[in-house]
């Protein structure tokens, strides 16, 4: 696993995009997972200064988000789908119909649970999956104690998780209780890994991650088993790991 400190949030938004950048200049074709919240939204808007000063093309680009709320329709204003809309798919002109979102409003979930996994199946696994990574050590909607054979799936949000997204919603009242999640076994058949870290409240679930036992308790250690993970993580996440991990 290699891990790159950095000094803060702004300092891990560049270093993330230009990452992501690399990847999607050097190749004629590259399909990226793509996670959503706050972690991720500074190096989206690092993409869109690039694309604003460079007009980097997309149009080669094929991307897969690692979630959706259930019950919220692509048009809300709170999916993921308009967030990402919102944040990079307009803003560097990147070809909607070359974006992949669960549908959280899909009449049988089941069903699009397993849809979504046969697509991600058939491109034998996106080149390139950003994630972040939750206080609690989860990954996508990856709760502890998520097997980690786990394929994409419904998942009830746990009390901690509807708190952190709670700042996302108009009304809290509203705020949906389920979600659609790239599962665990789904997200290790990346070809490459990326997670991103910021912030002093991150300290114990990266500790766990790259200094703790490989346990479905901790989603997060399950990036151990895969060949090909980057860790892109500032000073104060890091913080616990360089005090007690060396």
């Amino acid at each position: 696993m290699n891990i790159i400190e950095v000094a803060n949030y702004e300092e891990m938004s560049k270093a993330s995009a230009d990452f992501i950048l690399k990847k999607i200049k050097g190749s004629e074709k590259v399909t990226l997972g793509l996670a959503t919240g706050g972690t991720p939204l500074g190096t989206y808007q690092e993409l869109v200064k690039d694309y604003k000063k460079n007009e980097t093309s997309y149009s080669h680009v094929h991307t897969y988000n690692l979630d959706e709320y259930v019950g919220l329709t692509l048009d809300d204003p709170e999916s993921y789908h308009a967030y990402m809309c919102e944040h990079l798919f307009h803003p560097v002109n990147m070809p909607l119909e070359q974006t992949n979102i669960p549908n959280g409003a899909a009449p049988e979930l089941l069903q699009e649970c397993l849809r979504y996994d046969m697509l991600i199946e058939s491109i034998g696994g996106v080149d390139l999956q950003l994630l972040g990574i939750g206080e609690n050590g989860h990954i996508g909607f990856n709760e502890p104690g998520t097997l980690f054979s786990t394929s994409t799936h419904v998942v009830d949000l746990t009390p901690s998780t509807l708190e952190a997204n709670a700042k996302y919603f108009k009304d809290p009242s509203k705020q949906p209780t389920q979600a659609i999640t790239m599962g665990i076994a789904t997200i290790l058949k990346s070809k490459e890994i990326l997670l991103l870290a910021s912030g002093e409240r991150k300290q114990e679930a990266l500790f766990h991650l790259l200094r703790g036992e490989v346990t479905e308790s901790v989603p997060a250690s399950a990036l151990n088993m895969h060949d090909s993970v980057t860790v892109i993580a500032d000073s104060q996440a890091l913080k616990l790991v360089n005090s007690l991990g060396k």
